[in-house]
């Protein structure tokens, strides 16, 4: 019997049904397998996701760390990173402001943590791969000490000193040497124009600053000691942060020769005025070296019977006068050697001058004003005074705590204009 078309259809059309529904199985599962380009998926047997090529590792503070210094920064290792972020927020979710070391191995805060405060760290880092690891540590600062250092500068905010300012910072305690890196780590000196320089112990409650040549005229100079909650021995800590932006005048420098018995001053360079001078006598010569104006008093009186005794102590009314030495070298008006000044050397040491060039020097010099003296029986004692410039760079060095390391990318900023001294108080940290 023949079969109806019906009939004929109806099996062949159920074998192509179900070689079509095998086939959208099998490219279910093949879509399941691989995404466009043909690459294994993440999932339906395709393996797990790649861990990131990058790591990182949170060294200090460690996880979990009580009674952190309020100072810490966050220190951290990191491999195979091309992109690494620093994060660090309190209990509250609040984000701490900071910056990444030059070496690129710590994180800084902007300034002290607070005490007793919770705190969470995140290191983020990030491989050529584009995926990124993360390093987490919480930790708990230390409840405020009860002992603290404080911390303060010679020099107040928008001075204008003179091309020769060694920067000034002194401490109310001594700073052990093993923890003078440390501190000097936390010391940051930025200039516009950029000039080297580098940080000098003079004692161990003061440290100096001074760049390889004088300042350049016009800079501007900020400079930041970041000592709060920092450790300073014997369970001592800095007491807070100290910061001072201070300006750097026209370049006024002074040259005194014994053999003409004349002062040159030069201003940026170029020779403004020539002077008669009368030196320290031969029983008191002035010291020869290179030395700071370090005050200037319009009108004092200088005793010395305490010091010389009654045959040649004397006490007599100074007009004009500018300090040097702390072993009481001045610049200074002496009417009753200017018939002697420009030939012979009748002072105690200081360096006279009649009163017209005394009143013009007092008007035209600031702090920080060099003068080098040449030529005299006796040499400037290093100390006696800011004696920063009467050593070479070379020596200056060593009175790092740190090794010194030149500039690798100055700055280019253009520098500021003159401006006129506006004293403020000391600051003090």
């Amino acid at each position: 019997m023949r079969a109806s078309q019906n009939q004929l259809i109806r099996p062949g059309g159920r074998r192509r049904v179900l070689a079509a529904g095998l086939l959208a199985v099998a490219l279910a599962f093949t879509s399941a397998c691989t995404d466009g380009d043909g690459k294994s998926s993440s999932w339906h047997g395709g393996g797990e996701t790649p861990a990131p090529k990058a790591a990182a590792t949170i060294s200090e503070p460690a996880a979990d760390a009580k009674d952190v210094p309020a100072s810490t920064g966050i220190t951290f290792t990191t491999k195979d990173a091309v992109e690494t972020a620093v994060e660090l927020k309190d209990a509250a979710g609040k984000v701490v402001e900071g910056d990444m070391a030059k070496d690129g191995k710590s994180w800084l805060p902007a300034g002290a943590l607070a005490y007793g405060t919770s705190y969470t760290a995140t290191v983020t880092a990030t491989g050529d791969d584009g995926r990124p690891a993360t390093a987490t540590s919480t930790f708990t600062t230390m409840a405020k000490p009860g002992k603290q250092v404080r911390v303060s500068s010679f020099l107040g905010d928008n001075q204008v000193v003179g091309v020769g300012m060694p920067l000034i910072v002194k401490f109310s305690r001594s700073i052990p040497e093993d923890y003078r890196d440390d501190v000097q780590r936390r010391m940051t000196v930025t200039s516009t124009p950029a000039q080297e320089g580098i940080w000098h112990w003079v004692s161990p409650t003061e440290i100096r600053y001074r760049p390889k040549e004088f300042w350049k005229p016009n800079s501007t100079v900020s400079y930041r000691v970041q000592a709060g909650g920092l450790p300073m021995g014997a369970g001592w800590y800095g007491r807070a942060d100290l910061s001072v932006d201070i300006k750097i005048g026209a370049s006024l420098i002074m040259t005194v020769d014994n053999k003409t018995k004349r002062m040159t001053v030069t201003r940026n360079g170029a020779v403004i005025k020539t002077i008669p001078v009368s030196l320290g006598k031969k029983s008191t010569p002035s010291s020869s070296g290179t030395m700071v104006v370090i005050e200037k008093l319009r009108k004092t009186v200088f005793d010395t019977f305490e010091e010389l005794g009654p045959e040649e102590g004397y006490r007599t009314k100074i007009d004009f006068a500018q300090r040097l030495t702390w072993g009481g070298e001045f610049i200074h008006a002496a009417p009753w050697s200017e018939g002697q000044q420009g030939t012979t050397n009748v002072s105690h040491g200081c360096v006279n001058v009649s009163m017209a060039n005394g009143d013009w020097l007092f008007r035209n010099t600031q702090i920080g004003d060099p003068i080098t003296v040449k030529g005299t029986e006796r040499k400037l004692q290093n100390g006696n005074g800011w004696t920063d410039w009467n050593m070479s760079w070379d020596e200056y060095v060593k009175g790092s705590a740190l090794p010194y390391e030149p500039p690798a990318d100055p700055d280019t900023t253009t520098p500021t204009p003159d401006a006129t001294v506006t004293p403020s108080a000391t600051p003090t940290a």
